[in-house]
């Protein structure tokens, strides 16, 4: 098999383990608190025993340093308030939430680079709209805050994945990875005692179950997926990877039917506004190639 027919395999391996990681939210019966901080805890202890601490010591100054903890308690809030929407919606309703993202990334970049606002990322961007009143329309009363943090979630992604950009030529990104998500548990177990002494019924250690659930989670979705992800970058065009990345939720949803039977839930009508927003996520990377200078 050739190297670039490779690449397609493992990046479309990465985006279904990336995708699965809503399923074993949803399974995993720990807050969103507990299961983040398990979660970060895991995945940074794997990452610490593949790292290139000689790397690190040359290329990360403490000046960067200090900004990738930061960063990483910006993506440890959003992994928080994604699993936050699962418990309070479901799987797919989260899922769906974060294809708002394309409306904040094309707002925010821009702001964070000093550049011009592309026209036809906030054109694609608001056109994701009419698909998510269509989204909340069809749930339940008791899922609508689920929306609201899973949309709060799309926006940190959004903000970290533009932060991320200033520092991807200034150190691995292995490196940056094992820093970020080093600073996003630390961050959050600052807030620990905080949830234990307003809730102290919270449920801290996992139980057998959730354990098992809590190491797939960190070592195959996230360590193996970035691990593989990366590997594909090398032989990817950003056009091809766009379009691989953005099938993660669809992949979600279908878990979400198959092994958790969300279809249930939901009616027909949230499925056609998933079908509008997705048409939209994958028309732009075909349009942006069309219309680069719009």
């Amino acid at each position: 098999m050739q190297a670039v027919q490779k690449a397609y395999v493992k990046m479309h391996i990465a985006v279904v383990l990336f995708g699965f990681t809503a399923i074993l939210g949803d399974l995993i019966e720990l807050n969103a608190l507990t299961l983040v901080w398990w979660r970060m805890l895991f995945t940074t202890l794997s990452l610490f025993f593949l790292a290139k601490w000689s790397r690190m010591i040359k290329t990360i100054d403490r000046r960067l340093l200090l900004r990738l903890l930061m960063n990483g308690a910006i993506i440890a809030l959003h992994w928080l308030c994604f699993y936050a929407s699962i418990k309070l919606a479901n799987a797919s309703v989260a899922l769906v939430c974060l294809a708002s993202g394309a409306l904040f990334a094309a707002i925010i970049e821009p702001l964070l680079f000093k550049t011009k606002i592309n026209k036809l990322e906030i054109i694609l961007g608001l056109c994701v709209i009419p698909g998510m009143a269509l989204v909340v329309s069809n749930l339940e009363v008791s899922m609508i805050w689920g929306v609201f943090v899973g949309i709060a979630a799309a926006l940190l992604s959004a903000l970290f994945a533009a932060i991320n950009k200033k520092f991807v030529d200034k150190a691995h990104s292995f490196d940056i990875t094992f820093i970020e998500l080093g600073g996003g548990w630390m961050f959050l177990t600052l807030f620990l005692p905080f949830l234990f002494y307003s809730q102290p019924e919270t449920v801290f250690l996992p139980s057998v179950m959730d354990l098992i659930y809590l190491i797939v989670l960190a070592l195959l979705c996230t360590t193996l997926a970035f691990i593989l992800s990366l590997q594909s970058l090398k032989y990817l065009s950003a056009f091809n990877t766009t379009l691989i990345v953005n099938l993660e939720p669809i992949y979600g949803i279908i878990m979400a039917v198959l092994i958790l039977k969300e279809h249930e839930q939901l009616g027909p009508g949230f499925y056609v506004g998933v079908l509008l927003i997705f048409l939209t996520v994958f028309s732009y990377p075909i349009l942006k190639r069309r219309f680069a200078k719009f």
